[in-house]
């Protein structure tokens, strides 16, 4: 187990689809470790494999609290197979250092993946840091990163430009989802 180099934003290989995992073999393994183990150093929610420079659809969360155990989750070739609801709170990432935007996302998620037995399961999150979590996470796997959905361009921007990140990339934004069923969630 070893603690891996976090890669920035604006390299280009955040940008790129991540490749399917056939098989979970000790190196699969030791990868899972070494994410787990990276993102607990660096005080993370979650992280996933391109974010260490790794091409493969796979995710760890922790979204235990300090009073808690440690309660590390792995998703393997994730699929979000169900969403609803929408909601918009500030979101942060490992890959922009201490920057945070306000973001949409769906207030429910039901996600299907492989743990890191490669035993398959289905979870389902509402409301609460693992829904926004596991969104997050799933969307770097597809090269999408969390201020593609930033609910104001312009705020985001300058919150970047605080810890001299790169502007948003504005043909990479994703036009906020129709849905009836808004929420303001404040975290």
């Amino acid at each position: 187990m070893s603690v891996r180099k976090i890669v920035k934003y604006g390299t280009p290989s955040l940008r790129e689809p991540s490749k399917e995992v056939h098989k979970v073999s000790a190196k699969v393994k030791t990868l899972i470790k070494d994410m787990l183990d990276t993102m607990y150093v660096n005080n993370g929610v979650g992280l996933a494999a391109p974010q260490v420079g790794e091409n493969l659809r796979i995710f760890v969360i922790d979204v235990s609290t300090n009073d808690e155990p440690l309660n590390p989750m792995v998703f393997i070739n994730p699929k979000i197979i169900k969403k609803s609801g929408l909601m918009k709170g500030d979101e942060g990432c490992l890959s922009f250092p201490a920057a945070y935007t306000e973001v949409w996302r769906y207030n429910k998620v039901t996600v299907k993946a492989m743990d890191k037995n490669g035993r398959t399961f289905v979870m389902e999150a509402e409301g609460n840091l693992l829904a926004k979590a596991i969104q997050h996470e799933y969307d770097h796997l597809d090269g999408i990163l969390f201020v593609d959905h930033a609910t104001n361009r312009f705020a985001a921007d300058e919150e970047l430009a605080k810890h001299d990140l790169p502007p948003i990339e504005v043909d990479k934004m994703i036009p906020e989802p129709e849905t009836e069923t808004k929420e303001d969630v404040n975290d």
